[in-house]
């Protein structure tokens, strides 16, 4: 089974190298999108002797994403696992994923939500989470976490046009869409930093986006 894991990285240096020895671990076919970093997050990738490919300026981690898995598919993926560069989600959860994958399109994961969670995040990840069920009819815990696995034959149906954070609400919207088969295993982030990620204004660009493809897409 060809198992490919996709890693958008931009100016990651600090946690990169970790991340990529654990995930070699369970796979050689690791690809790292390096989207526009302007520290050594290339040169630590170059080291590792994965598969580096490179955006000469920041396009979002949609786009990165994006990038990443069209290649894992060009080379014949199998099966696909995006995971974020900062350390935030384990590697050792990728077999689980992979398990998962032998009787379901995609895998979604979904964060225990430690007093470390920002609150910020605790209380977007809920809403956007009812609406999604409301629209879509996925009962998901966790709409906005990362970590994800799919088949290549999902890819070809999700594939989204998002360059920024909102690629993983669209990816939603197209599951949906396409009715496929669907599983959530819980995993343990780690907050690193004080706050990164999806911010205010992006949760309300995400439930706009949302409520737009599933009138019109």
């Amino acid at each position: 089974m060809s198992n490919y894991v996709v890693i958008p990285a931009c100016n990651e240096e600090k946690h990169l190298q970790q991340v990529i020895q654990k995930t070699k671990q369970y796979t050689n076919n690791i690809i790292v999108v390096d989207d526009g970093s302007i520290d050594n997050t290339a040169k630590i990738a170059q080291q590792e002797n994965i598969t580096l490919l490179q955006h000469s300026i920041n396009l979002g981690k949609g786009a990165a994403l994006k990038t990443g898995c069209d290649y894992a598919y060009r080379k014949g993926a199998q099966n696909l696992v995006v995971l974020d560069a900062d350390a935030q989600h384990d590697p050792n959860n990728i077999p689980e994923f992979i398990k998962k994958l032998t009787d379901h399109d995609i895998v979604f994961s979904y964060r225990e939500q430690p007093t470390t969670m920002p609150f910020i995040l605790r209380f977007g990840n809920r809403f956007i989470s009812s609406i999604t069920t409301f629209l879509y009819g996925l009962k998901l815990k966790d709409t906005q976490s990362g970590y994800r696995a799919f088949t290549a034959q999902t890819y070809r149906k999700i594939r989204w046009q998002a360059a920024d954070y909102s690629m993983e609400s669209e990816m939603i919207a197209n599951v949906g869409k396409h009715r496929l088969k669907y599983a959530q295993i819980p995993i343990k982030t780690i907050y690193s930093d004080k706050y990164k990620g999806t911010t205010v204004v992006d949760g309300i660009k995400i439930v706009l986006r949302m409520i737009t493809w599933r009138l019109f897409k």
